[in-house]
Order: C-alpha cells, then sequence, then structure tokens
C-alpha cells in the first residue's frame, strides 16, 4: 500500500526540509575526500568512470577507467543518466505546477484525448510520476515490440504513439493512487501528456523550464556523436553498444549530461535561492509519499528520500544499455554527488552501491 500521503508540490515544506547551513569543510576533509573518490573510480571496473562531488559549492572530479582516456577528457563528455532523467521530469512538472499552469490533478488520459471522459478514478499526472497510477514497469507488448533489438536499442522501437495509445486502453488492476509500483512507463506517459496540456513538446518544455533555467549547457536530450557523448559498453566492460534512442519513454530516460552539469543540477537543490526555479526545487524536496512496513520508505516528487543521523538524504540511480549514472544530495552537508561510468553492470552491481555509501557518509 502507499501509506500515508505527506504534502504536494506548492504546500509548505515542514521544519525537517528547511534549508541548512553546514559547515565549511577544511583542507584535511577535502585532501580525505578526494581519495575516497579516487578509490571509488578504481574499484568501479569500467571503461570510463566519473565520480564528481560538490560540497557548498566546492567540486571535486575524480575520472579514470579501464579503456584508454579517450580524445575528450572523461569529465567533458556527455553520459547517459537513463532513469536518473524523472528527476529532471519531476522538477519540470513541480515548476508546472507551481506556475499555475497545471495542478497535478489533471486526468492524463483527458490530455492525451481531450474529447474523452475522465472517469470516477482517472490516472492523474501526480500518479504518474509518484508511480501510484497502477500501471507495470513497462507496456505489455513492450519485449515482443523491442525483440529484434534488444541488445541494441529496444526503447527505439516503442514510439510515442504506440506508448499513449497502449496507455489509453490500459485498465489498471488497482485503484490510482493506492498501489506504489516503479515505472517507466508511467513517467514516459506524464511526458506526453504535459506535453499535450499545454500545446509544448516535452523537449521544448525540459530545455526552457530546466536546462536553460539551471545553466545546464552541457546537458541534452539526444546524442551528438564521438567527441561529445560518451560511449557505453555491455556487461562484459569491453562490447561498445549504440547510444541509447528512447524512444516514446523520453520523460523517463532522455537526459545525457557531462559531471560539472550534474553536479549544477544539484547544486540548484542544495542552494534553491539562487535558482529563479526555487519553489518548485524546495517543492520536491517535500516528501509525498510515505509507503512500506511503517511507513519507512520515503519519496518525494522525484526523489528516494532515505534518513541519515544529520538529515534526509535524496537521491536516484539510472541505467541505459551501456552506461550508469547516480545522483544523490545531502543538505545538512551541503553534499551533491554525481557519478557516471560506461558499463552496463546486472547482478550486484557495485558502482551504485558505492556511490550511494559515498554520499551517506557525507
Amino acid at each position: 500500500m502507499t501509506g500515508r500521503r505527506a504534502p504536494w508540490p506548492g504546500e509548505p515544506a515542514t521544519e525537517e526540509d528547511a534549508e541548512y547551513a553546514p559547515p565549511e569543510p577544511g583542507p584535511a576533509a577535502e585532501a580525505a575526500s578526494r581519495e575516497r573518490l579516487a578509490e571509488a573510480v578504481d574499484a568501479s571496473d569500467a571503461p570510463d568512470v566519473v565520480f564528481a562531488v560538490s560540497r557548498r559549492g566546492r567540486r571535486t572530479l575524480c575520472t579514470g577507467g579501464t579503456a584508454p582516456p579517450p580524445g575528450v577528457p572523461r569529465e567533458d563528455l556527455r553520459y547517459e543518466i537513463g532513469s536518473a532523467s524523472k528527476t529532471f521530469t519531476a522538477l519540470l512538472l513541480t515548476r508546472l505546477i507551481r506556475r499555475g499552469v497545471l495542478t497535478g490533478g489533471e486526468a492524463a488520459a483527458t490530455c492525451l484525448d481531450p474529447g474523452r471522459t475522465a472517469g470516477r478514478h482517472p490516472v492523474t499526472l501526480a500518479h504518474l510520476i509518484t508511480h501510484t497510477a497502477g500501471l507495470p514497469a513497462l507496456p505489455a507488448d513492450f519485449v515482443r515490440r523491442g525483440l529484434p533489438a534488444w541488445r541494441t536499442n529496444p526503447y527505439a522501437r516503442y514510439p510515442a504513439e504506440r506508448l499513449t495509445g497502449t496507455f489509453l486502453r490500459h485498465e489498471p488492476k488497482h485503484r490510482p493512487g493506492t498501489r506504489w509500483h516503479y515505472s517507466n512507463y508511467g513517467v514516459s506517459v506524464l511526458g506526453h501528456a504535459i506535453a499535450a496540456a499545454t500545446g509544448t513538446a516535452w523537449e521544448d518544455l525540459i530545455t526552457g523550464q530546466v536546462l536553460r533555467a539551471l545553466g545546464l549547457s552541457g546537458t541534452a536530450l539526444r546524442a551528438e556523436g564521438p567527441g561529445t557523448d560518451a560511449v557505453g559498453h555491455r556487461k562484459d566492460g569491453r562490447t561498445p553498444v549504440p547510444p541509447f534512442d528512447a524512444g516514446g519513454f523520453q520523460a523517463a530516460g532522455a537526459v545525457r549530461s557531462t559531471p560539472n552539469d550534474l553536479l549544477t543540477f544539484l547544486e540548484a537543490h542544495l542552494d534553491p535561492a539562487r535558482s529563479p526555479a526555487a519553489g518548485a526545487l524546495r517543492a520536491v524536496r517535500v516528501p509525498v509519499l510515505r509507503r512500506g512496513l511503517g511507513h519507512r520508505h520515503v519519496h518525494t516528487v522525484g526523489w528516494f528520500r532515505h534518513p541519515t543521523d544529520g538529515g534526509p538524504l535524496y537521491f536516484h540511480s539510472g541505467a541505459t544499455l551501456g552506461q550508469q549514472a547516480f545522483l544523490g544530495f545531502r543538505p545538512d552537508t551541503g553534499t551533491g554527488l554525481a557519478a557516471v561510468c560506461t558499463r552496463r553492470f546486472r547482478a550486484r552491481d557495485p558502482f551504485i552501491a558505492t556511490a550511494y555509501a559515498l554520499l551517506a557518509e557525507g
């Protein structure tokens, strides 16, 4: 069950969500941090690896990998961040809600098909972003459609028209808002519903409301080729894979970004007052969903939220067929961490676990 509902974006934050003023890190702490980052890079066993940390605006980037250094420095390449793209989509939706363009309560089906009746218990935009719409992780026919390109780009074989059409025919097994189930499908539908409701393409909305607003000039939604984009590899760490094509799933996984841009994105969450998106950046830190035994699993609009001794930790990971990423921040220590690599790990993923541990250490 989803458990207790918490405030939706636009409602006031609680004391535990207030902004912090963490102490300045000293030289010894910075040296220790750099050493831990270097150890994390060495332990990652991927062709290209970047661990990037910002503490109160002071950045430390460590790079390396098992492959020879590329022609462009690893820290300047754009990496596919997969499902961590959902944090960008969540910020977009929150900005539109706070500006009064949307409420979050719109029925997604009505946005996509204005002539349709919403019904008694419609799937809303809020349900889609919080994974409570009653949708599976992927459409029922996704495997069959993607199988011919399963080792290269299965998502590219599932275009937007098919995704939205499948959603409009789907009947949830559970009433929306009563169960939590992580869904790439749902967030992808959300992107198309927002675009339809506003009359603006999702790419244009993300670019204008998030990328330009936060100054993310090194972030894009499509591959541009060698010298700009990092090359992903399969789980063996040697076999390259083509650039990821999200097909109709853009809102759930299309973002690719440089490590420095990812730090800029996280720094905006840590210090909202400096951003034109201040209200939305504060709102996406507020819990909106608690689930599980004792309501111990806490979610905001776009982030997983875990407790630490000093305050909450926010994070989201992501993966494509050949790359992985981790984004996270801790307001209590003023720390943001972005980690990217060009290898798709499978069982017992050491990369994400290492990145999370580093952030949890503070």
